[in-house]
């Protein structure tokens, strides 16, 4: 059994930010069915890297689905597609608002439809607001959100973080408001529709500094590695050439920090025995701390850190990651057999349910690998209905 093998997702997202939420409801057991457009598929197919003629990002952000193609420019294909809404719990799109309006398929029609359908309707700005027309990315959303303000060395440019952090967490939030209208639909027998926009999920993630620029005025800036309120906290080089990261600015970690690595006198100096002290001079402990690790490999400054209880990790390489034992042990490098695309090393689901665990069921699929599959067991259609579809243009 899995916690969500009775919820059937149609999703006709693209990019990241929608493919990763019905990713995220296919590892959990729902039955997510990828639309795309018959032929090419969806845009990320055609983007590097790739793996022979199959986009890499694809891979990552569509297993545990079926794949089906269904022509939206037809009249056909959008009969087809309500068809298709009236038999879901859960419908995922990431258009530009507008778009399916424009196919009949807004959100006050599709609830007359299906009443139990839950809507996930993901943009850069919203439904509503006086962007909402806007186009948006996630490097778009990272620079009008804030994060890269926050992102990058002090006193230099502004940086995007290194990932798709707004995509990933907008997928998440996406998820949570699933789930969250799943539970509701339980007491009102109606869905409802669920609205991210990618601007709103990354203000989200600001950390202190709407209420620190509110109640003071103070606003928050770039600061590299470090971290703004404790110190020392940082990044460090190693002996052997290697970075490591040490938090050891709280109160309670420095006097570990001090007494592992032979500074103890520290503690009876006032300028540096709190943390309030540190702060006002961050350069000094830094090159205290520097000092030490310049001296000795990573891997002994990781032991170290480990036997007196301070958090370290050295700044590893995409390989070193690939092997670590940690996450192999956690099952968060994983392997799927694939007759498409050959063995495909992913990374796993983080999502650990002691009773109702998720599981890889489905290797990412080629365009429209499952359309006469689907539409068999959803719509109940016959091998003629199927061809007929077939004949029309709609799949």
């Amino acid at each position: 059994m899995q916690a969500l093998q009775n919820l059937k997702v149609l999703d006709l997202s693209r990019y990241i930010a929608g493919p990763n939420c019905g990713m995220i409801l296919g590892d959990m057991g729902a039955d997510v069915v990828k639309v795309e457009t018959p032929g090419r598929g969806e845009e990320t197919r055609l983007l590097d890297p790739k793996i022979g003629e199959h986009g890499i990002y694809t891979l990552v952000f569509n297993r545990n689905k079926r794949a089906m193609t269904l022509n939206f420019r037809s009249q056909a294909g959008q009969e087809l597609l309500r068809k298709l809404i009236r038999e879901a719990d859960v419908l995922i799109e990431n258009f530009r608002p507008g778009t399916l309006e424009k196919m009949g398929c807004d959100w006050e029609t599709l609830h007359a439809m299906n009443e139990r359908l839950i809507m996930v309707r993901i943009s850069g700005y919203g439904q509503t607001g006086p962007w909402t027309k806007k186009p948006c990315f996630d490097a778009i959303a990272q620079a009008g959100g804030g994060i890269m303000q926050l992102t990058g060395e002090e006193g230099g440019e502004p940086l995007p973080a290194g990932t798709f952090i707004v995509d990933y967490v907008t997928s998440l939030y996406a998820s949570i408001g699933v789930l969250s209208a799943v539970e509701a639909r339980h007491s009102t027998g109606e869905g409802q529709l669920v609205d991210l926009a990618m601007l709103d999920c990354t203000t989200s993630l600001l950390m202190t500094a709407i209420p620190e620029y509110a109640l003071t005025g103070k606003e928050l800036t770039r600061c590299g590695a470090r971290d703004r309120y404790s110190s020392p906290a940082s990044n460090f080089e190693c002996g052997d050439g290697r970075w490591v990261h040490i938090n050891a600015g709280s109160d309670a970690l420095f006097p570990r920090f001090a007494k592992a690595t032979g500074h103890a006198s520290l503690l009876e100096d006032d300028r540096f025995a709190s943390n309030a002290e540190r702060l006002k001079r961050v350069p000094e402990v830094e090159a205290i701390v520097s000092g030490w690790t310049s001296t000795r490999a990573s891997e002994e400054v990781i032991e170290i850190m480990a036997e007196a209880g301070v958090p370290c990790a050295r700044i590893d390489r995409i390989g070193e990651i690939f092997a670590n034992e940690q996450l192999r042990s956690r099952g968060q490098i994983m392997e799927v057999e694939s007759a498409a695309y050959g063995k495909l090393t992913m990374a796993g689901i983080p999502i650990q349910l002691s009773e109702t665990p998720g599981k890889l069921r489905h290797a990412p699929p080629v365009v429209g690998e499952h359309t006469d599959e689907v539409l068999k067991d959803w719509l109940k259609l016959d091998n003629a209905g199927v061809a007929a579809l077939r004949e029309s243009k709609a799949v």
